[in-house]
C-alpha cells in the first residue's frame, strides 16, 4: 500500500512550506533516509528525507509551490503501483474502520485492487494555472492539462492563449510580467508583431501610475519567500503587542580587557576567536535568570515562563534573516558557548541548520556592533516578550571619578512586550545587565 509524503512541520510556528526542488522525480527508487525534496520554511531552507524506501507514485506539488504542513504532497509505494485522487479518503478510512486489511473492507479492497476512478469535479490545476486563468478570465475546463491525470500547469494556459483567436496576444514573458504584478492584460496595447503584447508594453502600464520622476528609475521585485514571511511577522509583531523600547549606556572597558586575556585561551581550546557576542550573550543570560518574567513567553492568555535560558542570535542571510537557538546559555562556559555560538552561524549562513536549532529561543540577541550603527529599536521575535538590540562599541568622552576620559562605549535597546512587562522589571533587567558587562568578573561566580 503506497505510503503518503506529507509537508512536514518543521517547528512550531510553521503553517506552510514551499517546496523548492524534488531531488527525486516520479518514477524513480528512493531509500528510506535520502534527501527527497527540499522546502523553505519561514526561517530557512531544509532537505528534506524519506521515511519509506520504495518508488516514488506520485508528486502533488511541483518547484515553488506552497503547501500547507501536513498536506500529502506525494506518495512512495511499490513500482506499478496505482494512486489515484481518492487515495487519502481510503486510508483514513481504512483507519477509522480499524480494520485489518482484509476481505470486507472496502477502503482496502480498493487500494488492493489498484483501480482508478474518473473524477468529474473542479479541473486539477497548478496555483500558477489558477492565477494566469482568473487573471484572464479562462474557464479551466476548456483547457487540457499536460501534467499527470489531466493537471493543468502554466504552460498549458499560455498555450491555450497563444492558439485561442480572440485571446489577447502576448509574448510569455509579458504574460509572466502581468500575472506577477496583477496587471490585468486587456487594455494593453502591444507594441509587437500584429499588436502582441510585449515585456515593456506591460512595464510601461505598470509605470503608469508613478510620477515622472519615478518612471527612469523604478525596478520591481515581488515580496516573496522568506522575506515576504519576515514581512508578515513583523507587522504581527509590531501591531499586536506595544513595544516599549528601554535604552542604556555601557562601559566596555572591562569586558574588552577580559576578551583580550580570554582570547588566546579560548583560540586554543577551541580553534575559534572567542567575540564580544559570547559576552555579551553570556551576561545577558546571567541577567534573566534574575528577572524571568524577561525570560518568559506568551501562549494566548497564558504566561510560559522558561526554566531553560535559551538564547536565539539572529544571523543576516541572503534575503532575510533567521534566529538559531543556543540552549542553556547560563550553563555554558566561555569555550563551550563561543564553539556554539560561531557553529550555529555558520551553518545558518550556509542553510545547514537542522530544525530543531531554530526552535526553542526564550529570549533574543541582535547584534549590529559589526556595523555602524549606534542603537536600533528592534521588533519582538514572537511569542518571546523581549529582545535586545546591541550597537557598535565606539570611543566617546565620559565622566569619570570628576574627569573626562575616552570609554569604549556601547548602547544597548531592550524592547518589551508592554501588555505583560512594566517598564521598572525592564528597568531593573537593563540595570543589572549594565553592571554585569561594566564588571564582567561577576561572570565568573
Amino acid at each position: 500500500m503506497a505510503e503518503k509524503i506529507l509537508m512536514p512541520q518543521l517547528g512550531a510556528s510553521m503553517e506552510v512550506g514551499t517546496i523548492l526542488q524534488w531531488y527525486k522525480q516520479e518514477g524513480d527508487y528512493i531509500k528510506a533516509g535520502e534527501p527527497l525534496f527540499e522546502v523553505m520554511t519561514d526561517k530557512t531552507n531544509i532537505e528534506v528525507e524519506a521515511e519509506f524506501s520504495g518508488t516514488v507514485l506520485k508528486i502533488n506539488y511541483q518547484k515553488d509551490e506552497e503547501v500547507p504542513v501536513h498536506k500529502v504532497i506525494g506518495y512512495i509505494g511499490e513500482a506499478g503501483e496505482k494512486v489515484t485522487e481518492d487515495t487519502e479518503n481510503l486510508v483514513k478510512a481504512a483507519a477509522a474502520a480499524s480494520i485489518e486489511p482484509t476481505k470486507g473492507n472496502p477502503a482496502i479492497e480498493y487500494l488492493n485492487s489498484k483501480k482508478e476512478i474518473e473524477w468529474n469535479d473542479k479541473p486539477r490545476r497548478t496555483p500558477a494555472a489558477r492565477k494566469m486563468a482568473k487573471l484572464m478570465g479562462i474557464d479551466l475546463k476548456n483547457i487540457k492539462g499536460s501534467g499527470s491525470k489531466g493537471r493543468v500547469h502554466l504552460s498549458d494556459v499560455e498555450k491555450y492563449l497563444a492558439e485561442a483567436p480572440s485571446a489577447v496576444k502576448a509574448t510569455p514573458l509579458a504574460r509572466k510580467v502581468a500575472e506577477e504584478q496583477q496587471i490585468p492584460l486587456d487594455g494593453i496595447k502591444g507594441s509587437g508583431v500584429h499588436g502582441k503584447i510585449v515585456r515593456n508594453d506591460v512595464i510601461e502600464k505598470i509605470q503608469l501610475g508613478l510620477s515622472d520622476r519615478q518612471k527612469e528609475s523604478v525596478i520591481t521585485q515581488k515580496l516573496e519567500g522568506m522575506r515576504k514571511v519576515i514581512a508578515q511577522r513583523m507587522v504581527q509583531s509590531a501591531f499586536s503587542a506595544p513595544h516599549a523600547t528601554l535604552t542604556s549606556e555601557v562601559d566596555m572597558l572591562k569586558v574588552k580587557e577580559l576578551r583580550e586575556q580570554l582570547l588566546p585561551v579560548i583560540q586554543e581550546q577551541t580553534g575559534e576567536r572567542l567575540s564580544y557576542t559570547e559576552i555579551i550573550m553570556k551576561a545577558t543570560a546571567k541577567a534573566l535568570s534574575k528577572h524571568p518574567i524577561l525570560n518568559a513567553s506568551l501562549q494566548d492568555d497564558t504566561i510560559i515562563f522558561h526554566k531553560k535560558i535559551n538564547i536565539g542570535l539572529a544571523v543576516s542571510v541572503p534575503n532575510g534573516l533567521i534566529v538559531p537557538v543556543v540552549e542553556n546559555v547560563d550553563r555554558l562556559g566561555f569555550a563551550d558557548l563561543t564553539k556554539e555560538s560561531k557553529s550555529i552561524s555558520r551553518l545558518a549562513r550556509e542553510g545547514k541548520l537542522k530544525p530543531d536549532q531554530l526552535t526553542g529561543s526564550t529570549f533574543t540577541i541582535s547584534n549590529l556592533g559589526m556595523y555602524a550603527v549606534d542603537s536600533m529599536t528592534p521588533i519582538i521575535n514572537q511569542p518571546e516578550l523581549a529582545i535586545l538590540a546591541v550597537g557598535q562599541i565606539k570611543e566617546k568622552p565620559v565622566g569619570v571619578n570628576g574627569t573626562i576620559q575616552l570609554r569604549p562605549m556601547m548602547t544597548l535597546n531592550l524592547s518589551i512586550d508592554h501588555r505583560i512587562i512594566d517598564g521598572a522589571p525592564a528597568a531593573a533587567f537593563l540595570t543589572d545587565l549594565k553592571e554585569l558587562l561594566e564588571n564582567p568578573t561577576l561572570l565568573m561566580v
